[in-house]
């Protein structure tokens, strides 16, 4: 009886040795942990967790649209400037995990400090982990930065007679600016969405991305709408009255 209980308990040992070897299953709470751990080692520019948790063959790719191995990565964490601060958090996370294969989704919301002036940035970043040898690390992530309405300026009511008209992108393809007491407006099959000034003669629409403002010809008259787009230009003509 005891050399079996020996063999029973030798062999239960074997099984847990195997399965630590092995690597165990990661869950929700240590993905967010240890991806809370890179984003606080990016003000102290503390490369360590970073070497650590992404894999030697890792993609990155970032809001800016570079596209990083792990050594580009890791040269890219650096201390922040004297006179900057600020911290990365994460929420709104959601996860999927499966055997050898773990995705992180979350939002990565960033305040900023220069010199005493506050900033906010909002981040959406999607981790892929992977288990090789029993080592949960990255081996891939993207992220986006989510667009954000500039401020709001002042209007100038006097120039929006200059605006005010029908602007012509191709035949039978137009859009009308028109005036609605202090606010402008731009009109197009049966749409309105209010020009919400950035400048006197820059405006955006909420929500949506680019600019509009307009061109102005030789002698001073406005002679077309520019829709700008990426820093690229759809240009709209204004038609005769």
């Amino acid at each position: 009886m005891k050399l079996l209980a020996i063999l029973f308990i030798l062999f239960c040992a074997s099984n847990v040795l195997s399965a630590a070897e092995g690597g165990a299953a990661i869950t929700e709470n240590e993905l967010v942990r240890r991806t809370q751990e890179l984003y606080d080692a990016v003000v102290p520019g503390n490369q360590a967790p970073w070497k650590k948790y992404f894999a030697d063959d890792s993609i990155f790719a970032d809001e800016k649209g570079r596209t990083m191995d792990k050594t580009k990565l890791v040269a890219d964490i650096t201390p922040m400037p004297a006179g900057y601060s600020g911290a990365i958090k994460i929420e709104q996370v959601q996860s999927r995990i499966y055997d050898n294969v773990a995705i992180l989704s979350y939002d990565a919301n960033e305040t900023e400090t220069i010199f005493g002036q506050n900033l906010k940035a909002r981040y959406h970043v999607i981790d892929t982990w992977l288990r090789r040898d029993g080592n949960w690390q990255i081996i891939a992530s993207q992220a986006h930065r989510y667009y954000e309405d500039p401020a709001v300026g002042k209007t100038d009511p006097k120039k929006f007679p200059g605006f005010i008209g029908v602007y012509e992108l191709a035949p039978g393809q137009t859009r009308t600016v028109i005036a609605e007491g202090d606010n402008l407006f731009v009109e197009r099959n049966g749409k309105k969405d209010q020009l919400i000034p950035e400048t006197t003669e820059l405006f955006f629409r909420k929500g949506i991305e680019g600019r509009i403002l307009f061109r102005y010809d030789e002698n001073g008259k406005v002679n077309a709408l520019i829709d700008r787009r990426n820093n690229e230009d759809v240009i709209w003509r204004k038609a005769a009255n």
